[in-house]
């Protein structure tokens, strides 16, 4: 199946009992035995849910992996995932990765002997500067959140099996439908569900997917054992987003090409990120292992002391964290997503006062843009935009 129709069909198109084609909420806890020693397949919600199962299959063949499991958040799959390490390892991390990663591996594992060094990984020398004997694994954003840094996966991939690592890939910015890092010889492939697979902002999720038999035992059991399972109505909700997966990332693509250009034309903005543009370093990189350039935006304000002016200005585009939403969002990293990260490891990765991170929806990009016009200083001032072709 093509991947439009794994996002609805994959795992199971209809609940085989009664042929709903909406899979069932299995809002159960525990699962009758039809005897001892009988079982339907499903025990207990927290190790094995009919719901969850669904979602787990059907995103294990969006990314092309053999495995996939569900969790209730973000960092509930990562922490399940350090679970295949032991003290003593080192994990090379993005260095401008999403600060509540750096909150979990410095404040929490690093207390249990795991160590983690973080670097530009779009750099290959600096991948290679910092590894070490006890490196285990590469632990990648690309693009990178917020710098839109893009890291070479094959490459990476290629230099931690040698060392005998694995390469983990935080795919949440780009989703299934515009890059596949396990076809690129990643190892395990991270997922924020909660952003653009869930899509509408009203569910919490997180995703492992992978092809590994023996690492598959040990994360089942770490995730049955810390118990951070997805719950039944949130890997439904989940299920449901992902039916419109491909529309919604190709709209928010469109809006956000036309969006980072009309940026760059701001007189108010010093500087734009976005992995779309010819003259972005890794853009070359970019195309060959992705189908799209997604839509998150990063950008430098001029003069920071304007930034308040502009959250408080937006009206369509709304000042909150998160991202991947149908709705747009406009984010302060250095206060919001990444304040846990140490303020000059903050600035020598970029993410500095003058940048604000924008997660363009689904809207009609000319409301969009007319907001922004009236957010950012001067306010009022239109600039037009090119019209952008639409994909066939």
């Amino acid at each position: 199946m093509k991947a439009e129709t794994v996002f609805l069909h994959g795992g199971a198109s209809f609940d085989p009992v009664t042929g709903a084609v909406s899979t069932p909420i299995y809002q159960s806890a525990t699962f009758r035995h039809p005897g001892l020693g009988e079982s339907t397949g499903y025990d207990y919600s927290r190790a094995l849910n009919p719901t969850r199962s669904v979602l787990e299959k059907r995103l294990a063949l969006a990314e092309h992996g053999k495995y996939g499991l569900a969790f209730s958040s973000g960092m509930g799959a990562i922490s399940s995932l350090i679970k295949l390490f032991k003290p003593g390892d080192n994990i090379i991390v993005s260095a401008d990765l999403y600060g509540g990663t750096y909150r979990l591996f410095n404040g929490y594992y690093s207390k249990y002997g795991f160590s983690f060094t973080w670097a530009d990984t779009s750099d290959f020398e600096q991948i290679n500067k910092n590894c070490s004997p006890q490196t285990k694994a590469l632990f990648i954003e690309t693009p990178s959140n917020p710098m839109m840094k893009v890291t070479d996966i094959r490459r990476s991939a290629d230099f931690i099996h040698e060392k005998g690592g694995f390469l983990i890939v935080d795919n949440t910015f780009l989703t299934p439908w515009f890059q596949n890092p396990l076809d690129f010889g990643a190892d395990f492939v991270i997922h924020s569900g909660t952003k653009y697979l869930g899509g509408h902002h009203d569910a919490l999720s997180g995703f492992i997917v992978h092809s590994n038999d023996e690492a598959e035992v040990r994360l089942r059991d770490a995730q049955m054992s810390e118990g951070a399972a997805l719950a039944p109505f949130d890997a439904w909700l989940t299920l449901r987003g992902l039916k419109t997966l491909a529309l919604r990332m190709d709209k928010a693509a469109i809006n956000a090409e036309i969006i980072a250009g009309w940026l760059r034309g701001h007189p108010a903005v010093e500087r734009v990120f976005w992995i779309g543009f010819p003259d972005h370093p890794q853009y070359g990189l970019s195309q060959n292992q992705s189908r799209g350039s997604g839509g998150m935006i990063s950008f430098y304000m001029k003069d920071a002391s304007q930034i308040p002016q502009v959250l408080k200005r937006v009206s369509l585009i709304m000042f909150a964290e998160s991202l991947g939403g149908v709705d747009s969002l406009i984010t302060y990293p250095v206060v919001q997503t990444h304040s846990a990260i140490p303020e000059a490891m903050r600035t020598a990765a970029g993410v500095s006062d003058k940048l604000l991170r924008l997660s363009i929806g689904i809207e009609n990009v000319d409301d969009l843009i007319a907001d922004l016009a009236q957010a950012l200083p001067p306010a009022g001032l239109r600039i037009s935009h090119a019209p952008v072709n639409l994909p066939n």
